[in-house]
């Protein structure tokens, strides 16, 4: 999608290069002409309620009087991404992460939470809208019709599992936003909408109604179309778990609201599934967060030795108690190279990093195993040895450093 509208772009701008300016005005007054009619036309189809679906309203105001759910979701999308511009600063992964962005090597790490917390995060003001704009009415009609129990399991249950999902195919990538729960709610309306045409009743949801929901639902397609493509993990996810757990909960729906039971019962169901798919993905390697603990291994030990040299030179100290502080900073070289060969669940996109790492530290504790032999054994040969090996460590050290993925 993002190709064709640069296509597009680049077309209108060839374009516009052939008008007069005359022309060019002409334009842009009918663009803005263009612009309200559509606006007015989708504040009508938001605020008129099609004549015709009477009895629709009626039994949806006994069913369902008000929708609460649906604004205050709106409300805290809109509260919070205002709080992260506050007092976030400019807008980037780090900053989505520390507002609670879900990424597979803080999240599969005992921080499950951010599954939940990432729909609320938002990367612009652009994908703010796009996700408000599609979750306005559709929530607001399936909460009613639904009903609060079904619309609250439904979100968290297709938010979290397109999470695990977009997990799965991007462990290093950072997930925000709400599209999966968002599709998992169309999925819902959508199972809503087939039990209504099987079993004919007031609630039925007309036609008329339906396609008041649909502007959102456009803006709500094409932004998320064109920034993740035709069937997104967020959308595959969302939709199957709003449409296979919307024919579930939404069975009798015309007639009555899914019963506490069986609600309870999806929410089991649901927990037991997204269980089994969060086990396969938890302890995701932190692989930035161990080469940071790498460098300031490195820095930390090399400034502490340079001391110590400065006052063997001076004759504050022995070779044996250098020998000693060498043979200290091998052994915490030694135990940093055994933690890097434990990590597992490695992301493909880290691992070339993690082996520059683990080729740097091999060779450095093997440096300092050679200068803690020559401090103590007084032979010059073997200083030598240790001179080269710990230029080959810095060689590759300076590998690490330069290719360090950022966290």
């Amino acid at each position: 999608m993002l190709p064709i509208i640069v296509f597009v772009m680049v077309v209108s701008g060839l374009v516009l290069r052939r008008l007069s300016e005359e022309e060019r005005i002409q334009l842009l007054h009918k663009s803005v002409d263009a612009l309200r009619a559509a606006a007015a036309t989708a504040r009508h189809a938001a605020t008129h309620r099609p004549s015709g679906c009477e009895e629709f309203y009626a039994a949806l105001r006994n069913r369902t009087r008000f929708t609460l759910l649906t604004p205050a979701i709106v409300i805290a999308f809109v509260a919070i991404h205002i709080l992260m511009r506050w007092y976030g600063g400019d807008l980037d992964d780090r900053l989505l992460v520390e507002w609670g962005a879900s990424v597979g090597p803080l999240t599969t790490n005992a921080q499950w939470l951010r599954l939940v917390t990432a729909m609320f995060v938002h990367r612009g003001w652009l994908h703010l809208l796009a996700d408000t704009a599609g979750l306005v009415m559709a929530g607001a009609l399936i909460e009613r019709v639904a009903g609060r129990g079904a619309f609250v399991l439904v979100f968290l249950a297709a938010g979290v599992l397109g999470g695990l999902w977009q997990l799965a195919a991007g462990p290093v990538s950072v997930s925000a936003g709400a599209a999966g729960a968002i599709f998992g709610l169309y999925g819902l309306l959508a199972a809503a909408v087939i039990w209504g045409l099987a079993q004919r009743s007031p609630l039925t949801i007309p036609t008329a109604v339906l396609k008041r929901v649909w502007p959102g639902t456009i803006v709500f397609l094409v932004y998320h179309l064109s920034t993740e493509g035709l069937a997104s993990e967020s959308m595959q996810a969302g939709t199957l778990v709003g449409l296979l757990g919307g024919l579930i909960l939404a069975a009798r729906v015309s007639t009555a609201r899914p019963p506490v039971g069986r609600v309870c019962a999806a929410t089991v169901a649901s927990f037991a599934i997204l269980v089994t798919f969060a086990v396969p993905l938890r302890g995701i390697a932190d692989v930035p967060a161990e080469l940071s603990r790498v460098i300031d291994v490195e820095e930390r030990t090399a400034a502490r030795y340079d001391a110590d040299i400065k006052r063997f030179r001076t004759g504050r100290m022995s070779a044996v108690e250098l020998a000693a502080v060498a043979e200290a900073i091998g052994s915490e070289v030694h135990h940093m190279r055994t933690s890097i060969a434990a990590l597992r669940n490695i992301p493909a996109e880290h691992a070339a990093q993690l082996e520059a790492a683990t080729h740097y530290l091999y060779l450095r504790e093997d440096s300092w195993r050679l200068r803690t032999e020559a401090l103590r054994q007084g032979k010059m040969q073997t200083l030598q040895k240790a001179s080269v090996r710990e230029f080959e460590a810095m060689r590759a050290f300076e590998t690490v450093v330069q290719s360090r993925p950022r966290s």
